[in-house]
C-alpha cells in the first residue's frame, strides 16, 4: 500500500474540511470557526498527525 499517496490526498481533504467548517462558522455565527483552524494549519503545513500515531508514511 502507497502510504505517501494517501498521505498527499489527505492534506487536500484537511484543507477543504477546514474551509468547509469556517465557512460555516461564518454563516451561522458560532464556535466551527476555530475547529476549522485546526485542520486548515495541518493541511497547509503538510502534517498528519495519522502518519504519527501509526508511523505507516513518512513525516516529511
Amino acid at each position: 500500500m502507497n502510504y505517501d499517496k494517501i498521505r498527499k490526498n489527505c492534506r487536500v481533504i484537511r484543507i477543504i474540511v477546514g474551509l468547509a467548517l469556517i465557512a460555516t462558522g461564518f454563516i451561522t455565527s458560532n464556535a466551527w470557526f476555530y475547529l476549522g483552524v485546526i485542520p486548515l494549519i495541518a493541511g497547509i503545513a503538510n502534517f498528519c498527525p495519522l502518519c504519527i500515531i501509526t508511523k505507516k508514511c513518512s513525516v516529511k
